[in-house]
Parts: structure tokens; sequence; C-alpha cells
């Protein structure tokens, strides 16, 4: 398909820039294909859904994945940052470098605040591969929990650019920036979606006899990379791991067998869902990296509804939305927000979206 079909003008002051406070006092627009959209807010959700649904959440946890360092190659001196978005190995990322001009294999880089000498404020890694568009690998002096813990030492949450080129990170985003069920430390992005829930949320969700489960899905930086090919078929989604437990594929599958609703939490809860279904529509234990793009035409096997927040133009997310409730459906779901000055992106309102109904009847 054509990108510039999932392509739309957001003004600048849509872009939400903080959270809000509760976190489920965000607004909430419902979106049905063929039926008149609904302004709530995300606290509403308990009285939208109905006993036996089960909302399916990503337990990721955000690492501090920015770091700021110097390249040293020989006497020749020059700052870099690097976003790492997927471990390979205990003490070996791949990263997004900038300027990614700057490095080359055998390079060594010296990240840490302010480039201090301090032992607990340093880390050093190795590029050991330069790949396409300023990727690299890089081989760390630390590995394991020794590099886990330096990361948290010198890293920043890495907030997404939108957000990024405005302001610069803080202490109030290492909580924001974090859902409150958070658990694997793996994530370079949060799964937003998420953001928007409380604890009083989740009390008033199991008081309507609203189950929840949990999934796995590392969310990577390729997930704020734009789609610059001018077809979807040129485009190459980048790998994320991620996993489903034997238990949570079981109790999704009784779910559905006794006619409950699974409502996806985030958009990283359904690709990972729809990379552990079978044809037959039974969810399987799962696990290892999935780079599956969905884009309008796609079959959906699992989820019958979708709370997530409101995408990027020319986006893989703005297209998995598209592809989920409809394009025009979700056209005229945005345009509608814009309208309404809903907040948009990781830190602003969100969706709760029908899946379309194919020919089938599914």
């Amino acid at each position: 398909m054509r990108v510039d079909l999932f392509d739309f003008d957001l003004p600048e002051e849509r872009i939400a820039l903080r959270p809000a406070e509760p976190r489920d006092s965000a607004r909430l627009l419902v979106v049905k294909p063929g039926e008149t959209l609904q302004d709530r807010i995300v606290s509403d959700l308990p009285s939208l859904l109905r006993e036996g649904d089960v909302l399916v959440f990503n337990d990721t946890k955000v690492i501090p994945a920015q770091l700021k360092g110097m390249r040293k190659r020989g006497e020749a001196v020059a700052q870099v940052e690097a976003t790492l978005h997927m471990r390979v190995a205990p003490d070996r990322w791949q990263a997004f470098m900038r300027p990614g001009k700057r490095i080359a294999a055998g390079d060594r880089i010296h990240f840490g605040h302010d480039q201090n000498s301090c032992f607990l404020g340093q880390l050093d890694a190795t590029v050991l591969e330069k790949g396409e568009a300023g990727e690299a690998l890089l081989g760390f002096d630390l590995s394991g929990p020794f590099l886990d813990e330096a990361l948290h030492a010198v890293g920043h949450i890495p907030l997404p650019p939108y957000i990024a080129s405005k302001r610069d990170d803080d202490e109030r985003d290492r909580a924001d920036y974090q859902t409150i069920y958070a658990r694997e430390e793996g994530a370079v992005a949060a799964p937003t979606a998420g953001l928007h829930f409380t604890p009083e949320l989740f009390a008033a969700l199991d008081a309507n006899g609203i189950e929840r489960r949990f999934v796995t899905l590392h969310v990577g930086a390729g997930t704020f990379l734009p789609v610059k090919a001018d077809d979807t078929a040129d485009h190459k989604m980048h790998a994320e791991t991620g996993s489903v437990s034997p238990e949570t594929a079981a109790a999704l599958n009784a779910a559905k067998a006794r006619g409950g609703r699974i409502i996806c939490v985030g958009t990283t809860s359904l690709r990972l869902l729809e990379s552990a279904v079978r044809a037959d529509g039974r969810i399987e234990p799962w696990s290892g990296p999935t780079d599956i793009f969905i884009t309008p035409g796609y079959r959906f096997r699992t989820a019958d509804m979708l709370m997530t927040n409101f995408h990027l133009p020319r986006s893989t997310l703005f297209m998995l939305v598209s592809a989920f409730s409809g394009l025009e459906t979700m056209r005229s779901a945005y345009a509608h927000a814009i309208e309404n000055r809903y907040r948009f992106y990781s830190y602003g309102d969100a969706s709760l979206l029908y899946r379309a109904e194919t020919s089938d009847g599914r």
C-alpha cells in the first residue's frame, strides 16, 4: 500500500510533553466501526467492558538506554550518542548511533555522566560492527547484571524524539515513562497505552470481574523510526524479543472458549499475540524475536479490542490501528481527536478500538 495513505497533519501543540495527572484521567476515544465516536476518560474503562473480558498487558520495563559518550580512535575524539534497542548477548547490544558517520568498527567509546572518570559513572564499549543508517553492534566491557547496573548509573531514559527535541529527560520521567506493573527489564521504549493504568483503576476492573494477563515484548527504539519507503511492501521492521507464557496462553484460550473478549493494552501486546497464534486461532506459548508488520488487509486472530495511544503519521503503528479498525474509520477518528484537542503520542490520551468485522464475520 502507498505510505502516503497513512499521512495526516498534526498541530505541534497536540503533542503531549507530560502525562495526565492522575494517569487514568486521560481522555479515551471509543472507536467502533460504523458507530458514533464516544468521548470518554480512561477511568470509564470498567464500564465499557464486561465480566469475563481479559485485558492483556505488556510487562516490559524500560531501562536507561540512552547513552552519551566520547568516541576514541587513536588520538581523535568525538562526541556520540547511542540508543540501545535490542540485547543480543549478556555483553552486547544493537544500538542506533548518532551521528553514525563518526563511528567505525573497532572504535572505543567511553560512556558516562559528562564523560567524568569516576568508576561508577563510566562504561566502555567497542564498536564490533557497523550497519546501515547508523546502526551498530556494541560490545561492552561489562556483562550481565554488572552491565545492567552500569546502565542505570550512566544511562538516560530514552524519551521519544518528539519529546526529547523539546526538553531534556528528568527524574519525573523515570517514573512517568514506566507502567505501574513493569517487571521484565529490557525495553528502550514504554508500552505507552499501559501508562494510563493506576492501582485504583485496577481495583475497579477487578470489582467488575475483568481479568488481566501479562505478556512480555521488549519494545525497541525502532518503534520511533519513520517509514521512509513509498510503499509498505518496501519497509523493513526491526525485530523485538518477547514471550507468551504457557499460563497466559492457556488463560486466553479459555477466555475465548467461554465467550470472553480479549482486549490488548497497546500495539506491542497485540503484535506479540499475533506472533504466537496458530492459523486456527489458538494462542500458543511463544518466545523469540518478532518483526511482524501489520497493515490493512491483515486478518487478526486474537484481540477483539485494542486500547492504544494516538500515533505518528506515516508510522507502522498508525498502519496497525488502520488494519484493526479500518483506514477510513481511523482517519475519521484522528480528525475528531485533533479537532477536539486530544493529546497525542507517548504521554498523550488513549483510544479504545473495536475490531472491524471481515467478510466472514470475524
